[in-house]
This record gives C-alpha cells, sequence and structure tokens, in this order.
C-alpha cells in the first residue's frame, strides 16, 4: 500500500523517487551490515538534487499546471502567516453571506499596516468541499471589494493572492450576480489611490482570477498558471475533449516566462529546486522579499499617479486588428 507522501508524487517526479529510494536502501543495508557507505549516500544525494533541477527546469506547461495544482503548495492563509507581523482575519460581505473561499484581512508586513486577501483551497476533501476549491461565490467578491474600500480609507496598501481554477459557476451564483460581482471589482479596483499588488501562487484561472487581479503590480510564481480559462474547460470548448487539457494548456500561453513576455505580468518569482511545497519557508521569503520591493517603489508615486499607472498597465495588454 502507497504511503501518503507517495500518493502525493506526480508523474513526472518517478525518477527521483527511484533514486530516494535507492538511497534509502543503501542507508539500510549499512545499518544491517555495519558498514561505511557514506561516500556513496553522498554521490547519490548529489545525483538526486541534480535529477530534481533538470526535472523542474524543463517542465511542460501541462505538468507546470499540475505543480500549480499540487495539495502540499502553499495557500493564501500559508503565506499570510508566514510574512506578516500579525494579522486578523475579518469575515463577511455585509450582504448576508461570508464566502469562506476568499479569505482576507488587516495586518502588518515589515512593520507596515496592509490588507491582504486571497482565494483559500482546502488541504483535504472536507476542507476543500467547505472552501469550494478555492472558487469563491458573488459575495466572496462583494467581501473582497468590501476589505479593499477599507483600505483605500485608511491608507493601507492592498496585497492580494490569487490561487483559483475559475469563479463558482453554479446556478446559485449566477442567481446572486456573479458576473455582475467581478465586473463591479474590475472597475472599482481601477479607482483605488493605495498601491495594489497582486499575486498568482498557484492556479490563475478566468475572471474568478481577475476579480481580485487588477495591480499596480502582478507578480507570479515560477511553477504558478494564469489563464483565460482551465485548460480542461478550453479543451472540452474547441475540441469536444477535456483529455486534451495538455494541449490546451501550451496553446493558451498560461505559464509565467509566457505571461512576462507578453506584458501580463511583472515579475517571475523563482521558486525552490521542487517547487514551493518542497520549501514553504523559503518560498515565503521570496514572495515577502519582492513585496517590500515593489511596495517601496508604489509608495513613493502618488494616488493618481499609481491609478493613471494602473489603467495604462491594462491598456497595453492584448493585441487589436482591424479586418478589411
Amino acid at each position: 500500500m502507497a504511503t501518503p507522501e507517495r500518493r502525493l508524487l506526480l508523474e513526472f517526479e518517478k525518477p527521483l523517487v527511484e533514486l530516494e529510494a535507492q538511497i534509502q536502501q543503501v542507508r539500510d543495508k549499512s545499518s544491517e551490515l555495519g558498514v561505511d557507505v557514506a561516500e556513496q549516500v553522498r554521490q547519490l544525494e548529489q545525483r538526486a538534487a541534480q535529477v530534481r533541477r533538470e526535472i523542474f527546469s524543463q517542465l511542460t506547461p501541462g505538468q507546470k499546471l499540475q505543480v500549480a495544482r499540487h495539495p502540499r503548495r502553499p495557500s493564501t492563509l500559508d503565506y499570510i502567516q508566514a510574512i506578516s507581523d500579525e494579522w486578523m482575519e475579518l469575515h463577511g460581505d455585509r450582504r448576508g453571506t461570508d464566502d469562506p473561499a476568499i479569505v482576507g484581512g488587516v495586518g502588518r508586513v515589515d512593520g507596515q499596516p496592509v490588507v491582504l486577501l486571497g482565494h483559500q483551497k482546502g488541504r483535504d476533501t472536507k476542507d476543500n468541499v467547505l472552501r469550494n476549491f478555492g472558487m469563491a461565490s458573488p459575495g466572496g467578491y462583494r467581501k473582497a471589494m468590501r476589505l479593499m474600500d477599507h483600505a483605500d480609507r485608511f491608507g493601507m496598501p492592498i496585497l492580494t493572492f490569487i490561487d483559483t481554477p475559475a469563479a463558482w459557476a453554479g446556478v446559485d451564483a449566477e442567481k446572486f450576480g456573479q458576473g455582475e460581482a467581478i465586473a463591479c471589482n474590475l472597475r472599482e479596483m481601477f479607482r483605488l489611490n493605495v498601491p495594489i499588488i497582486c499575486t498568482v501562487i498557484g492556479e490563475g484561472g478566468s475572471g474568478g482570477a481577475l476579480g481580485i487581479g487588477v495591480g499596480d503590480r502582478v507578480l507570479m510564481f515560477e511553477h504558478s498558471v494564469y489563464s483565460v480559462a482551465p485548460p480542461e474547460a478550453c479543451a472540452a470548448i474547441l475540441w469536444r475533449d477535456a483529455q486534451k487539457a495538455p494541449q490546451a494548456a501550451e496553446s493558451l500561453k498560461i505559464t509565467a516566462t509566457d505571461l512576462q513576455r507578453l506584458g501580463i505580468i511583472d515579475e517571475i518569482l523563482a521558486e525552490p529546486v521542487g517547487a514551493t511545497h518542497s520549501d514553504p519557508v523559503q518560498a515565503a521569503d521570496s514572495l515577502k522579499t519582492a513585496i517590500l520591493r515593489h511596495l517601496n517603489e508604489l509608495q513613493a508615486m502618488s494616488g493618481a499617479e499609481r491609478r493613471e499607472l494602473r489603467y495604462q498597465k491594462f491598456r497595453r495588454m492584448g493585441v487589436f486588428t482591424q479586418a478589411s
């Protein structure tokens, strides 16, 4: 029977697993026979480190999607707790709902008062059901907007963390105004005076990501993805076959490298070898350093300058052609 750790391994990590199993076998044998195998173990560990680097430096878009969805990848709450000096979660959209798929509140980062918010997935099946797999309802986006208005009123920078396959697409979501709630956030985020830094920490999907994604700076972890639609949905629409998701992932240009080249994001945050779930502390340190650097730059500007920067940033996205 597979161990829990083994069940979380991705298909492309198999060569690494075999090496690690070999290292453990050598150690077990040395204990039984009382033989010094330190040199052999050192060589095997070096080989394993090399294989890990090779694997994670050559991931396809489809494989990056798997990494972005890894159940142990750090979540919004993980990063908030790691980078903030203190933190208090705030609840409710003041219209009768409190969507657990979006969390947010006030805190301090390096002594600076900020508002932090983002999508929150679960760690197990029960938690994922509670948080609807990070797919927010209209109430979630209205809660986020309430917190951002609070930040603007009190002059606190806004830090958002994006990690969702898409907004919730259920009947009730449409009934309670999903499209209107996201559109309202897109409009209102452009008028805010305070600095806004958005970071794609896992999966950024469709309007569900954009609902908290209008920022002066948009950062993205190296193995995260950001897309107009989940590749499975795209494949189902274009080819009527969700199994062609890897092909769709390639065509959609969902990787950080592609998106930086297209001008969608501003900075790629390097991940530890083996991705953020292999060393969450190092990932959080990298994120905090980048956020503080961008905050220093943005706080040197006036509110009007930031609004204009934000507006022009998004106006430059995309290419328009006119048919003759």
